[in-house]
């Protein structure tokens, strides 16, 4: 396991869930990392404490961060393959960690168990290109209450904190803003982050857009490689797919073709590539159509989709 699913086993032990495999993977990932074990105290201490402040109020914050919290759930359970669970647990253990993340935070806020340090609230100056206090992303912070805009004139927005607030807008071909946008694409650890970075480039990049930078391509060839999670690596997919196609996004369309065990990662790089070939037909494109359209073992829908584009392309 990895330090960003510690919530998840932790849930998962504390409900029954977790399967004999993964409780040792969490006995061995806390032998190791003493972060991990701080935060899991943290969280058994949360998990005991909900239900026991009767004074709460929901505040504007809290109500934002647990519709976050849930958004990110969403986009974290899109896609994503069959674990043969108990149906009745596995949704237990998922709107817990949704409600135990929430809490966490809102005790955090409150002075309550796990409480750490809140970050300074300064606010670097927006509507420049180049604001006075852009991140150094040198040491590879972590950056967190991300949110994003694009405006009128074809500016980006991004905000977020990282030791503190930053706001930052500029054009997205700006080499400092195209170096942010590929970081929080290869660093973003929730898949509702990711996935909202994804479509902000997405949406800025695409045809008659601006050039993506070589950046922003090997951050989204990289998520789409190798992310865990199948709907953010469909969006890579169909966000390399809206780009101007290039030797660099054919490679990594074609390896998702012939490795993503996801049909539905699949069936976008087979239309991306079948779009492409259109324009100038590529020969190690042609044959992985070929060789998906006659695979007996592949998806039906995957199979028929690369025929019927081999069939429009002209040969």
């Amino acid at each position: 396991m990895e330090c960003r699913e510690l919530t998840e086993y932790a849930i998962g032990r504390l409900t029954g869930e977790a399967s004999s495999r993964e409780l040792e993977e969490l006995q061995g990932h806390l032998a190791g990392c003493e972060p991990c074990r701080a935060e899991l105290a943290t969280v058994e201490e949360t998990w005991q404490t909900l239900g026991s402040d009767p004074e709460a109020v929901v505040t504007p914050e809290y109500r934002a961060r647990t519709l976050a919290l849930l958004e990110d759930e969403i986009a974290r359970r899109r896609i994503r393959e069959f674990r043969p669970r108990s149906r009745a647990w596995r949704a237990l253990g998922q709107a817990a960690a949704v409600v135990l993340a929430a809490a966490a935070g809102f005790l955090a806020a409150k002075g309550g168990p796990g409480t750490a340090p809140k970050p300074g609230n300064g606010v670097a100056a927006a509507g420049s290109a180049v604001p006075p206090s852009w991140p150094d992303l040198s040491e590879n912070p972590s950056l967190t209450n991300l949110s994003y805009k694009t405006d009128a004139d074809g500016r980006v927005g991004i905000a977020f904190d990282a030791t503190t607030h930053h706001s930052i807008t500029g054009r997205p071909d700006d080499p400092r803003v195209s170096s942010l946008l590929a970081y929080l694409l290869s660093r973003n650890e929730t898949a509702g982050e990711k996935s909202r970075a994804i479509e902000l480039v997405s949406g800025n990049f695409g045809p008659g857009a601006a050039v993506a930078s070589p950046e922003i391509v090997n951050a989204l060839a990289a998520t789409l490689k190798r992310d865990r999670n199948p709907g953010v690596r469909k969006k890579a997919a169909e966000a390399l797919a809206s780009f101007r196609s290039t030797s660099q996004i054919r490679a990594a369309l074609l390896d998702a073709l012939a490795n993503d065990p996801n049909p539905g990662v699949r069936l976008v790089a087979v239309d991306a590539l079948a779009a492409a070939a259109k324009e100038a037909p590529d020969p190690k494109t042609i044959q992985s159509l070929r060789d998906k359209a006659f695979d007996p073992s592949e998806n039906g829908f995957v199979r028929a989709r690369a025929a019927s584009a081999l069939k429009a392309i002209d040969l």
